[in-house]
């Protein structure tokens, strides 16, 4: 009995000593910056669209072009109209400012942007009287600014509006369960489509749309539009093109990157895979099979019997990878790899008639001879080292291309003499 009772003592002391201790510890107590979000309120999000003249290039984005006007978006501010009638000599006319923009489809004179969650209509017929003429609200997911990932992300309360920026704030708190405590961030990770995400190549029926690059999320085929997020294929009907009406959306997967159109069907590209769906019924689009590589940042182009898809490693794409694959889709049941390239750090490409341009980053444009998928490498036609390439638009012997230093204009009319027309510098603080 009393060995009983000192053992019901012991733990009593145990117990009592639990709670006794934190108290008698030193407070302990971190340091550290916080990125706390600033906010657009969604009323003011929708009156935001408005034209104005012409600024400088800061951060180019998406490029895209529909005869002779070229548009190129300027990352999460709105949307570059140049007049490119004389590549040569290319004049900026306008900037329409949309919050949040990053891309971007044009038929016939109405331009599609989208702004944040929403999808904008402009009218761009009258480029002294540019108009918002529909919005579709809250269809796409919600994402946030880019920021240092050194540093912690505050609540984000999404009844507030949008996220346009951060402050920043040094924050003392103390840690109440030290031996516990661990790093975490506030908030939550981006979903967002920064930096080097571009545009495609639209396709199909009498449509009068434009071109993007190789890195498109928006794209026209016949009188659909689709776009894609980090998950979802949306698709909108733009038969009538100031009143598009969304007609369905379809969940792809994660990490959704880019869209490209050929052979009747889209080409998806994912930081895992491509996926490929049939376009026989375009208000359905069916999936058919994907080709599976390493997680990468992943752009696609098509053109006949081959799919050319760059693979790099980057901010998002952890994955040691830099390379170029041809992959052979005759059978578009089973995409089947049969030559990879190592690359620098590959981003976008372009294909025209068997040249396949290819902006491998810091090492700048690349052109080879694709004839024969086996010896691309062997096949170089010219190589521009000293411009920092993100993306191109082969069309018509002319190239556009984005770079970190502005848009190049090449004339490949004559490959053994790749002629440079014209530079649109960047300018920025």
């Amino acid at each position: 009995m009393k060995k009983q009772q000192k053992l019901h003592s012991f733990i009593y002391i145990l117990i009592l000593t639990a709670f006794i201790l934190p108290g008698c510890q030193d407070r302990i107590y971190e340091t550290y910056e916080l990125n706390n979000p600033v906010y657009l309120t969604y009323d003011e999000l929708r009156e935001a669209v408005s034209d104005t003249l012409p600024i400088n290039l800061e951060h180019p984005g998406k490029i895209y072009i529909r005869g002779d006007m070229l548009f190129v978006n300027e990352v999460r501010k709105g949307i570059h109209i140049i007049d490119n009638s004389d590549p040569a000599s290319p004049q900026v006319l306008k900037f329409i400012e949309i919050p949040g923009n990053i891309d971007l489809a044009v038929k016939g004179n109405v331009l599609y942007a989208d702004s944040y969650i929403d999808l904008v209509v402009i009218d761009i017929s009258d480029l002294s009287d540019i108009n918002e003429i529909g919005r579709i609200e809250d269809v796409f997911s919600y994402s946030i600014p880019p920021y240092e990932s050194q540093q912690r992300v505050g609540e984000i309360d999404q009844s507030l509006g949008v996220v346009v920026g951060w402050k920043t704030e040094t924050v003392t708190e103390e840690i109440s369960e030290p031996f516990l405590h661990s790093f975490t961030v506030r908030g939550w990770e981006a979903t967002t489509m920064n930096n080097a995400f571009y545009g495609a190549k639209s396709g199909g029926g009498n449509n009068s749309a434009g071109t993007g690059g190789s890195m498109a999320r928006f794209i026209i085929y016949e009188n659909i539009l689709y776009t894609i997020d980090i998950s979802t294929l949306h698709f909108f009907d733009v038969s009538e093109s100031t009143t598009p009406w969304a007609v369905g959306n379809q969940s792809i997967g994660w990490n959704i990157e880019t869209v490209f159109i050929a052979k009747d069907h889209l080409f998806i590209g994912a930081q895992t895979g491509m996926y490929i769906y049939s376009l026989y019924d375009p208000v359905k689009p069916q999936y058919i099979s994907t080709y599976w590589h390493r997680t990468s940042c992943d752009p696609v182009v098509v053109e006949g019997n081959y799919a050319y898809v760059t693979l790099r490693t980057g901010t998002l794409c952890e994955q040691d990878v830099n390379q170029l694959d041809v992959v052979d889709i005759r059978d578009l049941d089973n995409p089947e790899k049969i030559k990879s390239y190592t690359m620098y750090n590959p981003h976008g490409l372009g294909i025209d008639n068997g040249i396949l341009f290819v902006c491998d980053g810091e090492e700048g444009l690349k052109v080879y001879n694709a004839s024969d998928p086996y010896n691309i490498k062997a096949n170089k036609l010219a190589h521009f080292p000293d411009i920092n390439a993100f993306d191109v638009i082969p069309i018509d012997d002319l190239l556009i291309m984005v770079g970190k230093d502005g848009i190049y204009q090449y004339d490949y009319t004559n490959l053994e003499n790749i002629e440079l027309l014209s530079t649109l510098p960047i300018f920025s603080d």
